[in-house]
């Protein structure tokens, strides 16, 4: 395992990366509205990164299982957790959910976070998952401090969706972050305290709770990357890229514009 620890002039570029990611669900998510395809999002997203001098870490990522990813971002609704491609054939009808997952490289870093979008009013339990997602995610930030484990983490974003009745994902989990996309080590959203990886001061990982409505099984579609719930139950899926400090995780993406955009639903 290769973890690098970021100096912090790395993490003031890290930290302009996850900006330009924040600004960038804001602009999608002003277009998020009933009768726009996923394929338009990814239009807007892909010329807002490219005009603020970066690139769309997503566009072209290889494929284990197939060909490169074809969008700049990831646009899943309703019960596709995460990997969604967008397409001109996925049109958003009123009470839709989608997470938009992006990600960026400026100046040879990597910024990378996820916000649900309700498309038009949604359904109250649909709601409902939205909100405890999005709340789990800070809890595992507030476990995210330097002398604590990877399983600190996972233990608080399970907890909190488990004790709710919703199911948290095994087979995809949170990363380290920095000059890579995806480093070491793994952040599962499951998980036992003091387990785990220790965390230290310099750190900087991506914390995204995958949290589904009903049964946490998934399976991966003919496109070879999208990811579903069996059930065919909704999941919500929220993402901010933090650096590990001694007291109080830094949180460098940010939901800021997203949620004065959103009149801040939740």
């Amino acid at each position: 395992m290769n973890i690098f620890l970021k100096t912090e002039d790395e993490i003031d570029l890290m930290r302009k990366a996850n900006h330009l990611v924040g600004r960038t669900l804001a602009e999608v998510g002003r277009h998020i509205k009933p009768g726009v395809s996923t394929l338009e999002l990814d239009r807007i997203a892909e010329e807002f990164i490219r005009d603020n001098g970066a690139v769309p870490t997503f566009k072209g990522f290889p494929n284990p299982y197939g060909g490169p990813f074809p969008g700049s971002i990831c646009t899943s609704v309703n019960d596709i957790v995460v990997h969604g491609v967008p397409s001109d054939k996925v049109i958003l009808k009123e009470g839709d959910i989608i997470s938009v997952d992006c990600g960026t490289l400026l100046d040879g870093f990597n910024g990378d976070s996820c916000y649900t979008f309700c498309v038009g009013e949604v359904a109250p339990e649909v709601m409902k998952l939205l909100q405890t997602t999005k709340e789990s995610l800070y809890k595992g930030i507030e476990a995210a401090q330097a002398g604590h484990h990877v399983g600190d983490i996972g233990s608080a974003v399970q907890d909190y969706c488990e004790a709710e009745g919703y199911g948290v994902v095994r087979e995809l989990t949170g990363h380290g972050i920095g000059r890579d996309m995806h480093e070491d080590p793994q952040i599962p959203n499951y998980g036992r305290r003091g387990n785990g990886t220790m965390l230290k001061a310099g750190m900087c990982i991506a914390i995204e709770p995958m949290i589904t409505m009903g049964d946490r099984k998934i399976a991966m579609l003919q496109d070879r990357w999208s990811i579903i719930t069996c059930d065919r139950k909704p999941a919500a899926h929220f993402e901010h890229t933090i650096a590990i400090r001694k007291g109080k995780a830094e949180i460098l993406s940010s939901f800021e514009e997203v949620e004065h955009l959103e009149g801040q639903n939740f």
